[in-house]
């Protein structure tokens, strides 16, 4: 309950919806100064409460002048909102029936996503990440995997970097296919800088996502949040080629922890430790070549049906 005392926010900007006062209040909350809760709590309690208003509340609940600092977290919050949509941005809280469905599911979920493009709440996805510095075979096997997943009608993901990302997003667009950036920086930033063509095509052709401030800055821990959102937007994670201490690797670890399918290519299991000790772990396949890759991605759809079919059943029982 909120107590007696506390007094009707106000608002610099115009609230039109419920969901818009919901959206104000988890923006304060994410940026209320001295928060006590981590995102992974925030999330917990939004999902168990289903009301960001009644957790900023109870963050503030012992804190001397809490009306004030609630009230002045709102403006603020209401005023960075208006500025983000006038500039484009879409803004999609985990309460939203439009926040990725998969994504929802992990531990690391984001509370809040930003976005440009079309945001799907089902996409059926293929995240296809890799090497910065990829080898010409690794470009060759990127592009091939791309226009497999695009002729399955399936989504590529990738995080925009260089190197393999980018051959996966390029591939797909060249096909006509769609692809989702997962970004590790402020949707307003563009890193890397050799990528900002790509950046502003992927987001009027397919969608570009973040779950950082869209002014954030690039930070080494930004981007191993970012592949953890990958994993959980994606179906399976594909590395196609990758070092002994690559995000890739990571990404890849995360997609098991999470139950996803991970398939690896001969570049991967060949040259590093890390995917020689991922063969054999249940959900792990490898694709020595671009047919192998296809009956990969044949039975990793084939997991996504049948996970489907096991929550829709449960959902009408």
């Amino acid at each position: 309950m909120v107590p007696a005392a506390r007094q009707p926010s106000r608002y610099c900007v115009a609230v039109t919806s419920p969901s818009d006062t919901e959206l104000i209040s988890l923006v304060a909350l994410l940026r209320l100064p001295g928060r006590t809760t981590s995102w992974a709590e925030v999330v917990a309690g939004l999902l168990e409460t289903g009301s960001a208003s009644t957790l900023l509340e109870s963050e503030l609940d012992s804190t001397i002048d809490a009306d004030e600092i609630q009230a002045d977290a709102l403006d603020q919050a209401a005023a960075d909102l208006a500025e983000w949509t006038a500039s484009g941005i879409g803004i999609t809280s985990i309460l939203s029936s439009s926040y990725p469905h998969r994504l929802r599911d992990i531990h690391e979920a984001p509370p809040i996503l930003f976005s440009r493009g079309t945001l799907r709440a089902d996409d059926q996805a293929i995240s296809v990440v890799g090497s910065r510095r990829a080898s010409p075979r690794g470009i060759s096997m990127a592009d091939g995997i791309a226009r497999t997943v695009v002729s399955r009608g399936l989504t590529v993901a990738a995080g925009l970097a260089e190197g393999i990302d980018t051959a996966a997003h390029r591939s797909c667009l060249s096909a006509n296919g769609r692809t989702v950036a997962v970004i590790g920086t402020g949707i307003l930033r563009r890193y890397p800088a050799s990528n900002s063509r790509l950046h502003d095509e992927i987001s009027e052709r397919g969608l570009l996502v973040s779950q950082f401030w869209p002014a954030a800055p690039p930070q080494k821990h930004t981007f191993l949040m970012r592949n953890a959102t990958m994993s959980g937007y994606s179906l399976a994670t594909v590395v196609v080629e990758a070092g002994e201490n690559s995000g890739a690797r990571a990404q890849a670890r995360m997609a098991v922890g999470h139950g996803r399918p991970v398939i690896l290519t001969d570049l991967v299991v060949d040259s590093t430790e890390w995917g020689k000790a991922l063969v054999g772990r249940p959900g792990v396949l490898v694709a020595r070549s671009l047919a192998e890759f296809e009956t990969c991605l044949t039975e990793v759809q084939a997991m996504g049906l049948a996970t489907a079919e096991v929550v829709q059943r449960f959902a009408v029982a």
